[in-house]
């Protein structure tokens, strides 16, 4: 009676979605008494099936009942609240533990569109959780519904992270389209883009690249000596995924070095367009300098003003103004021209 009383309103706490599968047989979908059921009558015992389940962990009582029903590593539950949310990859304890992050599901290019997956990896099970729905899960579960073939839960993992890569050069993807419209205009002569708009990209390839690049110690360190039950193949694809995603994060960088350039070349045809205005500016300034000056004098109530019963002073007076206009006309042309 214990399994179904513990599993009563997995609704409430977070329980997603739960799979059961057999190598190279398509994964059966389970919910979570039945899952329980299975993890029960499996536990310490050799076989070749395995599990998947996936939680909420916006739910307040999930992480709780994980703690309690599925004997989780304690590494990973304090992974859940450290600060660090770096990319890793470590085996501890019988488990492999990795932290991953990864792009939302409706991911926009925002600095904030990127959440973490917490992943625990054993030989009879793989136990993921997040706080937020996440792109590279939800292929996952398509691909799994589409009856794709596991021939071991660390085959299920290095799926999601290929999953994630492809999620990352799609959104490589659509940036580097973006950058060449606005690289595009920019030669077109049309300054159509604000650098505000290219620091914002800027700062999610920084922040993409941050949080996704693994960390290489631990890494490595598993990658040249992993547990007896991890497959030599399983090694391979995941030491084969580590390399695209280094690919990746090389292109991040190379295109985060391209909005660099850009935001350098909308500024200095920003500076060149105020150098312009100013140059207008003062151009105006020196031609009115002379009949401002003029009109001034001319303009103070005192007895005494010249060319004040004279009927040409006007025209005078003109000629005064165009006198001095055009030398400090030719001036300013000639310092333009140097």
């Amino acid at each position: 009676m214990s399994t179904p009383l513990a599993s009563y309103g997995s609704e409430r706490i977070g329980f997603i979605c739960g799979f059961v599968f057999a190598p190279d047989v398509p994964g059966r979908a389970t919910g979570l008494p039945e899952a329980l059921e299975w993890l029960h009558h499996t536990a310490g015992r050799e076989g070749e099936e395995f599990a998947w389940l996936h939680f909420n962990l916006a739910t307040g009582a999930t992480e709780k009942w994980m703690h309690d029903h599925l004997s989780l590593p304690d590494i990973f539950q304090e992974a859940l609240h450290e600060g660090s949310q770096s990319t890793r990859i470590e085996y501890v304890d019988g488990s492999l533990i990795a932290v991953v992050n990864d792009a939302l599901y409706d991911f926009s290019f925002g600095a904030s569109d990127i959440a973490t997956l917490w992943i625990c990896v054993d030989q009879r099970r793989i136990i993921t959780a997040r706080r937020k729905p996440l792109r590279s899960i939800d292929r996952l579960r398509a691909a799994t519904k589409a009856r794709a073939l596991f021939r071991s839960s660390m085959d299920v993992l290095v799926h999601l992270l290929q999953d994630q890569c492809d999620v990352l050069v799609q959104i490589v993807r659509d940036a580097t389209s973006k950058v060449d419209r606005i690289e595009d205009s920019l030669l077109a002569g049309r300054l159509e883009t604000r650098r505000l708009d290219l620091g914002a990209l800027r700062r999610v390839m920084v922040r993409l690249q941050r949080l996704l690049a693994p960390e290489p110690a631990s890494l490595f360190r598993f990658l040249n000596r992993p547990p007896a039950w991890i497959a030599e193949p399983d090694v391979a694809a995941l030491r084969q995924s580590t390399e695209e995603f280094a690919v990746v994060l090389n292109d991040m960088s190379a295109l985060s070095e391209r909005i660099k350039l850009l935001q350098e070349e909308i500024a200095a045809q920003v500076n060149e367009q105020n150098n312009r205005s100013l140059f207008l500016l003062t151009i105006f300034t020196v031609l009115a300098l002379p009949i401002n000056i003029i009109a001034g004098l001319f303009g103070m109530n005192v007895g005494g003003i010249p060319l004040n019963q004279d009927d040409r002073g006007f025209w005078t007076i003109v000629g005064i103004v165009v006198a001095f206009t055009l030398p400090a006309l030719w001036i300013v042309l000639r310092r333009r021209r140097d």
